[in-house]
């Protein structure tokens, strides 16, 4: 998925760096790439700047070089350990296209802590970059944290048709002051003019109701039932039970960038992609669903497991996840449903 995310932001990556190079009056660069997890993907990001800013600086044929200085953040939880296992072995595999061209140095550095918290000193940062992270929010509307003797979101445990109106617009109240906030932080650690390549999980419909990010947890919600029904839960951890995240619109990015009134959109668009991150095809047809409701539950139990073992206990996840690849598989059959993922390019105001 991420790779994929990679690929479509790439020309809107590709801009942002062009033009803060041209304005560049330091001798670094620095680039934060936040909720970067601990995989491959981190690396590949890191090469693709690389590749980008050595491209920049040999077509304006600059004799002085400029460092690359690399911050990678996620939540303290995340296994930098194996990141910089990973890290101690990487090299610049771009630098065959490059022949003949200066190569920046670069250097790269942990940067634990959430982003809804101030992460930098003032005006330290040229470049921010988040890839498919910020539809997670910090933490679920206080109403649904499962604390309260009432349950407003029955047997749900995101946004469902059967979800109240009301329970909706606290996840979106919850998103708009989260979104607003990590606005306000980045403005505050951006340099004059510093630029945010952010990826987002969202939606095509105006409509909260309606989206990918819904169907795909509301299977699970599904699944969750179906563990009720066979007493391996108790419904009152289900009732309890809310995922923190939201996917926004269109729409509710561009208001929220306007409210905030921090930065100048330089871009926004949307994009398709299959649920099966291994599905390349076009086409409206799923040709293995079973494999490809395997896939997608790995990938969900990838990015909800620790949430969910700590609330349901890990003794559920073998069942849940094998009931859900099945309920996943169905869904694919009857309709090859896509995630909408948002590009959105931000330039600090001066």
């Amino acid at each position: 998925c991420h790779a994929k995310a990679m690929i479509e932001a790439k020309f809107v990556l590709d801009k942002a760096i062009r033009e803060l190079y041209a304005t560049l009056l330091a001798n670094t660069m620095v680039v934060a790439d936040l909720g970067c997890s601990s995989g491959q993907n981190t690396l590949h990001f890191v090469s693709e700047v690389i590749n980008i800013f050595t491209k920049h600086q040999n077509n304006l044929g600059q004799s002085d070089t400029v460092d690359l200085q690399f911050f990678l953040n996620d939540l303290p939880g995340n296994d930098f350990n194996h990141l910089f296992r990973i890290l101690n072995t990487f090299t610049f595999k771009g630098a065959s296209n490059h022949k003949g061209d200066i190569l920046p140095a670069y250097h790269i550095y942990g940067a634990p802590g959430s982003y809804y918290t101030r992460l930098f000193p003032p005006q330290a940062v040229h470049l921010f970059h988040s890839s498919l992270s910020l539809h997670w929010r910090s933490q679920v509307p206080e109403q649904l944290n499962g604390k309260q003797k009432s349950y407003l979101n029955e047997e749900n445990i995101y946004i469902t048709k059967t979800t109240p109106l009301h329970v909706v617009k606290l996840f979106q109240e919850q998103f708009i002051k989260d979104f607003s906030l990590f606005l306000k932080l980045r403005h505050e650690e951006l340099v004059d003019g510093g630029r945010m390549v952010l990826t987002i999980y969202g939606r095509k419909s105006e409509d909260p109701y309606s989206g990918d990010v819904n169907d795909i947890f509301g299977l699970l919600g599904k699944s969750l039932q179906s563990l009720v029904a066979e007493g391996l839960v108790e419904k009152e951890k289900l009732d309890s039970f809310n995922l923190p995240l939201y996917g926004p619109s269109v729409g509710e990015l561009e208001e929220i960038v306007n409210r905030v009134n921090l930065f100048d959109m330089d871009h926004m668009h949307l994009f398709e992609c299959n649920w099966d991150p291994y599905d390349d095809s076009q086409g409206d047809i799923v040709h293995d669903s079973a494999l490809s409701g395997i896939n997608v539950a790995n990938c969900v139990r990838a990015v909800t497991e620790p949430l969910i073992a700590s609330h349901f206990g890990e003794g559920i996840l073998s069942a849940l996840f094998t009931d859900y690849a099945h309920r996943v598989a169905s869904h694919l059959e009857m309709e090859k449903t896509k995630f909408a993922w948002i590009v959105i390019s931000l330039k600090k105001r001066c």
